[in-house]
């Protein structure tokens, strides 16, 4: 059986991704050597690294100004690396919280300074964005969750402070054309649009660091890892291979522009097929809504169990939602071809016909 891998993360690869990961894990580039077992300071790690840096750049436009580095861990790391590097002792940080990873992330960098929830959308169970916020001057960042993995809701257009903004792309990074220059921060983990699980990439403008006032475990400063070249410490080589050779996809099937056009076409063929069958209910508002994870509940909860059965059974996997929030959740990353999304249309249409 065709399996549809809707998973929000770890998440569907390209399948020359994972052709050309398989046959290395046994001969990297005819070394002889696995890429599990090449040394992270050899030439052939380094090519890899380095064309992975590049890709980023290319696909960013993004200047000398600003640092790429893949570091260890996800984004979780990072809610607490952000504010030890870039607030002040004392200092004030702005965030939104859109979501539940907006909401840890507040509350890691309350460890750290006073932290100012600017924009809130729990009133509605997450279910839109707040845009209007009032950003304090004085405010050292504005962080935000560009997609809302969990809640299914997506900025569409970033907001416009007079401070620096930070954002964590984890789950949208490299959907469609944007403007990175907007923003002096980005971090994203690997697992969702950019490769495998274990490397988190975070893009950095320099002029935004040693300016805290607060000594920083070395392992937690960027500016360390910019020195070393991120490779302060061994790194996890297979994982940056495997963003390498998906960032290298991206760019031979199109770059942002051409991931946008699928990622629309496959959001618009779902969102148009829910709304038509009264069976499903989406929770997110219409501007609002996730070209990467579309949320939706049953009308009638006791055909959820039934559902997500039958969902299995046609090899759609990983439609169950988040665990704190329930219903039903697909994931629609760069590499889940639009076959797939039709496939799973299809098996709405049927179970609503059954069950409307």
């Amino acid at each position: 059986m065709f399996l549809h891998n809707l998973n929000s993360g770890p998440s569907i690869l390209p399948r020359p991704v994972l052709e050309e990961a398989a046959a290395a894990i046994h001969n990297f580039n005819g070394t002889g050597l696995s890429i599990l077992e090449i040394g992270h300071r050899t030439t052939h790690f380094m090519e890899v690294l380095e064309e992975a840096i590049q890709s980023v750049r290319t696909l960013t436009g993004l200047g000398d100004d600003y640092a790429v580095l893949f570091l260890h861990g996800g984004a979780t790391t990072q809610f607490m690396q952000v504010p030890m590097n870039l607030l002040p002792q004392n200092g004030l940080a702005a965030y939104c919280d859109n979501g539940i990873w907006g909401n840890k992330a507040a509350k890691e960098a309350a460890l750290f300074g006073t932290v100012d929830v600017v924009a809130d959308s729990s009133d509605q169970k997450h279910t839109y964005i707040q845009k209007d916020l009032l950003v304090p001057d004085k405010a050292s960042y504005l962080h935000i969750t560009t997609n809302n993995t969990v809640e299914g809701t997506q900025w569409h257009q970033y907001p416009d402070v007079q401070v620096p903004l930070v954002a964590d792309m984890s789950s949208d990074i490299f959907c469609r054309p944007t403007p990175f220059h907007q923003f002096d921060l980005i971090y994203a983990g690997a697992q969702k649009n950019m490769g495998a699980a274990g490397v988190n990439m975070v893009i950095i403008k320099k002029e935004l660091l040693g300016k805290t006032g607060r000594a920083i475990p070395t392992i937690m400063d960027y500016q360390k890892h910019i020195a070393a070249g991120s490779l302060m410490n061994t790194p996890p080589v297979f994982a940056v291979y495997v963003s390498m050779l998906t960032l290298r996809w991206i760019i031979q099937e199109g770059g942002l522009a051409e991931m946008q056009r699928r990622n629309e076409a496959k959001a618009r063929l779902l969102y148009d097929t829910l709304d038509s069958l009264p069976v499903f209910r989406p929770t997110v508002q219409r501007e609002d809504r996730s070209l990467m994870n579309a949320v939706f509940f049953l009308q009638d909860p006791g055909l959820e169990a039934s559902f997500l059965e039958q969902c299995k059974q046609a090899g759609m996997i990983g439609v169950k939602g988040y665990r704190t929030v329930g219903g039903c959740r697909v994931s629609m990353y760069n590499a889940l071809p639009y076959s797939s999304v039709e496939a799973f249309c299809d098996l709405l249409r049927n179970f609503a016909a059954k069950h409307g």
